[in-house]
């Protein structure tokens, strides 16, 4: 027994001896062996376990063995076979690149988003070699940049910055999808038109499927009637399953009426149930009150979140939900929205309105419109204008013209019944925005514009305010809007209606129109009252009159009315058309906040290249002259009618060396020297090369007027300058020298002797000035003439400060008793002797009691 259990000890010794020796032998095999082999040890190994487990297996186990393995073999055949193409494994590669992107998005890691979308491109490569590019890699290029552009927007937004790993990435990202989604820029204008629509469209397959024998697991599954798509039910919150019928569309509507404003609510999901109940909807009462939550929804996405104007999406999407309602309310006259009405509560049925009255539904259509608006500017504020994004978005333009107009004629059946109770103030909001639309634009495009919005008109409807058929005249259409509402309005509306008609007169070049109504209005007494976008309307109209006044020739007036603006050197931020953050301002981020959402858009800015080249131009044509005359006449007291021109008259004139004009500036300067010392054709050269008159409407107009202009001032210029050394010049020498009639030269110099400015007579019988000497004033005399002011104004300015200090007090420094301070006073004894012996003895007359001001601080 010991003998057989040593033996067996040790066959299992020897054996694990073989066994480390084996192991030793592979260790030192080379690798290149092992590698080429592998797969053959490892088929070798699983057939000797195979081979031995049926060697082991005896009797029962070995029937049971081969039961099991007839019924795997069965189980094979009866497996479908799945042959994937080349195609279908690429696209399932990008599907897996496409879900570590979607990832990365929901962590907001633009680290990781960059790294992929490179092998995403990669693949995209590979595949769209053959054919167009995958509609999910359309969708996550589309989505990407919708989410890098809401992402800049959040951190403009916010004080926190992103790390430095991500900011990388993210600006990465900027010029690849810029330069990647310019390449597929049609696909996805598709796909972001309708984006259900193009995910859903088929793709036709350039490869045919290949016919697979079906098994009978596959027959029999095929043979079961099934369902389609439709037959699966939404499941909600709970569990519970979301029915979409007719019946139930209050009760949803309640429910998302009664989560608006709570957290954490998904609002893209809400829009697509009312979607879907709009689809159900059978009544128009059940239509309408659908219409108005999902656009009110819409406008919700904006709300509290960092974005900050809503999507072209969303906005074309309300614009046409907005028109729809406006359609169905238009063909149901017995339903109307107003703001009064009250809610009804019963979700079971709807209500049913009395006969011969009108069912009202709380809403407000005009609130719509203005919203609509008010995002579309919004969304203006933050494109880009130098792109074709910004010319798209303005496109939509017209839609909403169409809206507002369809709006006020609404207002103005409801207006007809009595019995609602419409006020006054919804018309006035609807015609306030159909003016602001069109008050700052060309006549042409405003009959454009008319044109369109009253063909999506229905025929039947007409407005009383503005009947269809007088909209041709563009000029008496924004007067009879401005009228109605300078008449049914006040306050706000009212000023505001009035700057606007104001503005259309001057930028048709009405000039004298537009400044007596601005004359008449006095809204420059009280503008201070009024919000800061009706004075930047203010301000707005006020430099249009001014250049209104410039195109007119009338340049003493069109320098007056832009000085107010554009001497204060803040024209950006006077007109809305920039933030000016200066160095040591103190500005809170709510401020800046508030000041950049008062911006107005690109296409209502105003030129401020043009507007500085007409300020300056107009200040050298006053003040060139101005300067000639007080330099030959000293005793005239200097005044300056543009400091911002004389400064930088002053600066040019220091500079040692001064090279060709480069911009408006240098220009003017250049101009404005030649014409000082006489050279007016050189002056006429300059000022007509600059490039900013193309600008303007008959810039050739403008161009012979500023010559003329010039070729006048250029003659004041010269009488004021050589005038003390002539006794007699001939008025034909001067029609000579600048190139004007005799008459023309008569006129200016009889204008400057009526004026005082020129001490001469016009000789009309031989066509000469006469000088007269011994007018003029001698070196001495002036200077003490300069002496006086000067002294004069010294003794002003101290008479203030006394004032200021003694807070008004006339008789601060007078004695009780009427007596005058100081040595020997008149009525006062000398020295302060005493008057009567018996009294006490006063202080010497040095000696300053303060009068009634020291006896009340003694007190």
């Amino acid at each position: 027994m010991s003998s057989r259990f040593f033996a067996a000890g040790d066959s299992s010794s020897e054996s694990s001896s073989e066994e480390e020796e084996l192991y030793s032998e592979e260790e030192t095999a080379p690798k290149g062996e092992e590698e080429s082999s592998e797969e053959e040890d490892e088929s070798d190994g699983d057939e000797e376990s195979s081979d031995e487990e049926e060697g082991g297996k005896t009797g029962v186990s070995k029937f049971l063995r081969d039961a099991a393995s007839s019924e795997g073999e069965s189980s094979d055949e009866d497996t479908p076979k799945v042959v994937k193409s080349a195609k279908n494994k690429r696209l399932e590669e990008l599907d897996s690149v496409i879900k570590l992107i979607d990832n990365a998005i929901k962590i907001n890691d633009w680290s990781s988003i960059s790294t992929e979308f490179d092998k995403l491109n990669r693949q995209v490569v590979k595949i769209a070699a053959a054919e167009k590019a995958p509609k999910q890699y359309i969708k996550t290029a589309a989505d990407l940049e919708d989410f890098m552009n809401e992402t800049i927007a959040k951190q403009k937004a916010s004080t926190k910055k992103m790390n430095a790993t991500n900011a990388k990435g993210l600006n990465a990202m900027k010029q690849k999808i810029k330069r990647n989604n310019r390449e597929y820029s049609t696909e996805i204008e598709k796909y972001r038109d309708n984006k259900e629509e193009y995910m859903e469209s088929d793709e036709e397959d350039d490869m045919m499927p290949v016919e697979q024998p079906r098994s009978k697991a596959d027959i029999y599954v095929a043979d079961i009637p099934g369902e389609d798509d439709q037959g699966f039910s939404t499941v909600g919150r709970g569990g519970r399953t979301l029915q979409y019928t007719p019946e139930s569309i209050f009760a949803h509507l309640r429910t998302i009426t009664e989560s608006r404003g709570k957290k954490n609510t998904d609002r893209a999901e809400q829009i697509r149930i009312m979607e879907r109940l709009l689809t159900v909807a059978v009544t128009p009462y059940q239509r309408i009150r659908v219409l108005l939550t999902l656009i009110s929804t819409r406008f919700d996405l904006t709300t509290g979140s960092s974005v900050t104007f809503m999507s072209q999406e969303q906005w074309k999407m309300a614009d046409q939900e907005l028109g729809t309602l406006l359609e169905v309310l238009e063909d149901n006259r017995n339903m109307v929205v107003v703001e009064n009405a009250e809610a009804w509560e019963d979700d079971e049925k709807p209500p049913q309105p009395a006969p011969g009255e009108k069912l009202k539904i709380p809403g407000s259509i005009v609130s719509i419109v203005e919203r609509l608006d008010d995002e579309l500017t919004r969304s203006l504020q933050h494109i880009d204008p130098h792109t074709a994004e910004y010319i798209e978005r303005l496109s939509d333009e017209q839609a909403l013209y169409n809206k507002v107009v369809r709006a006020m004629l609404y207002v103005e059946e409801l207006r007809k019944d009595p019995k609602l109770e419409i006020p006054q103030e919804n018309t006035n909001r609807v015609v306030m925005r159909r003016v602001e639309h069109i008050y700052f634009k060309p006549s042409q495009v405003v009959n454009i514009l008319e044109e369109n919005a009253w063909r999506s008109v229905p025929s039947q409807f007409d407005s009383k305010i503005t009947p269809r058929g007088k909209a041709q005249d563009i000029a008496t259409l924004v007067q009879v809007l401005c009228t109605y509402l300078f008449e049914n309005s006040a306050d706000i509306i009212r000023g505001r209606a009035y700057l606007c008609q104001v503005y259309f007169c001057a930028l048709h070049d009405q000039y004298y129109r537009a400044r007596d109504m601005l004359l008449m209005s006095h809204l420059q007494e009280t503008i201070g009252n009024f919000d800061i976008s009706t004075q930047i309307l203010f301000n707005r109209t006020l430099v249009q009159v001014g250049l209104c006044a410039f195109r007119a020739g009338l340049v003493y007036e069109s320098q007056n009315t832009l000085l107010e603006i554009c001497g204060s050197g803040r024209q950006k931020e006077l007109l809305a058309q920039g933030v000016m953050i200066q160095r040591y301002s103190q500005v809170t981020p709510e401020q800046e906040r508030l000041e950049r959402q008062r911006q107005l858009p690109f296409h209502m800015h105003i030129n401020l290249e043009l507007l500085e080249c007409v300020f300056l131009t107009c200040s050298m044509l006053l003040e060139i002259p101005l300067l000639a005359q007080t330099g030959s006449s000293p005793d005239i007291k200097k005044r300056v009618i543009s400091k911002n021109y004389r400064r930088l008259l002053e600066f040019h004139e220091r500079q040692i060396f001064t090279g060709p004009p480069e911009n408006t500036r240098d220009h003017i300067m250049q101009a404005s020297r030649a014409l000082a010392a006489g050279e007016w054709k050189k002056s006429v050269e300059l000022i007509n090369s600059i490039k900013i008159w193309e600008l303007m409407a008959q810039s050739e107009r403008i161009k012979t007027m500023l010559s003329e202009q010039i070729q006048e001032e250029g003659l004041r210029t010269y009488l004021f300058t050589y005038a003390p050394f002539y006794d007699t010049l001939a008025v034909s020498t001067l029609a000579s020298m600048f190139d004007l009639s005799e008459r023309k030269v008569a006129a200016v110099v009889s204008k400057m002797i009526s004026h005082e400015e020129l001490a001469a007579a016009l000789d009309q019988v031989n066509s000469a000035i006469i000088f007269r000497k011994g007018v003029e004033l001698s070196r001495l005399q002036s200077l003490a003439l300069t002496l006086s002011d000067k002294a004069s104004g010294l003794i002003e300015a101290n008479e203030r400060t006394l004032e200021q200090r003694t807070q008004g007090t006339a008789n601060a420094f007078e004695r009780q008793g009427g007596q005058r301070g100081g040595r020997g006073g008149r009525g006062g004894t000398r020295g302060g002797m005493r008057s009567d012996r018996g009294g006490p003895r006063t202080r010497g007359g040095q000696q300053f009691g303060g009068g009634a001001l020291g006896g009340a601080i003694k007190v």
